[in-house]
């Protein structure tokens, strides 16, 4: 017996995600958790805004109102997730001193800033200048790209120092810290590989068809749901960590 799905891969994971996020906002609000963490309640209310954008505008709106306005919501995402970083940081380490912090501070920016620096282009100056509405989209664009690629590489980051010194501060296992953290940093990493298997699929691949192009199209669409998935994986795992208490030796 064949099944014939009236929805594509790409509306199923977009109502999951949405849906999730609305429920782990819920949980957030409901459960008293967006007082100790608002600004990555923020995060997840303007990703959700992000997916009506994508939603509701596409196709409804011209495309390029449709840019200007994913890309800009895009941009505030990037800015809100690197609060969201430094909210965690200093809840994970509040009993570390200044200058702890600010060496380790130091070393996640200083690692970050390279992997920026180095991975993808930049734009040459007289394109930043340029003050045409086409030169103004791309600039958002580049810094929703090189924004995204900023929180992925600090989420890592701070995953890895809160699993390995998190306890030391109270913020152990069973801390919502350490599993926003862990899931911060698990999303992160499914983003970077995407990038970078893409990348690599790019460099060495020659279109010579349309057949062969499309193909192409299609592998990057699973990619990117792949990392989707990810995602929503980690919105499951932050309701249900943040739906019940912290044990009570573990608390930041």
């Amino acid at each position: 017996m064949h099944f014939h799905f009236v929805f594509s891969a790409t509306e199923i994971l977009w109502t999951l995600t949405f849906a999730a996020e609305l429920v782990l906002l819920v949980v957030l609000l409901g459960r008293e958790r967006a007082r100790r963490f608002p600004w990555f309640t923020a995060s997840i209310a303007l990703m959700a805004v992000l997916e009506l954008v994508r939603q509701v505008l596409n196709g409804r709106v011209s495309q390029l109102a449709y840019t200007g306005a994913f890309l800009a919501v895009s941009d505030v995402v990037s800015v809100v997730g690197v609060l969201v970083i430094v909210e965690l940081a200093r809840r994970a380490f509040k009993g570390a001193s200044t200058q702890s912090l600010a060496i380790g501070a130091a070393a996640m920016l200083a690692v970050a800033g390279a992997v920026l620096a180095l991975w993808g282009p930049w734009p040459a100056w007289k394109t930043l200048t340029d003050r045409s509405l086409l030169a103004g989209l791309r600039d958002l664009q580049m810094m929703a790209d090189k924004g995204a690629l900023l929180n992925a590489v600090l989420g890592i980051e701070l995953g890895v120092v809160v699993a390995l010194f998190g306890r030391r501060f109270d913020a152990g296992w069973r801390t919502h810290v350490q599993q926003i953290a862990i899931g911060l940093s698990t999303v992160g990493l499914a983003q970077i590989a995407v990038r970078a298997v893409w990348q690599a699929i790019v460099f060495h691949t020659v279109v010579r068809s349309h057949e062969q192009y499309d193909r192409l199209m299609a592998l990057r669409d699973r990619l990117y749901h792949a990392s989707s998935v990810v995602f929503l994986c980690a919105l499951v795992w932050w309701i249900g960590w943040l739906w019940g208490e912290e044990k009570a030796g573990n608390r930041e």
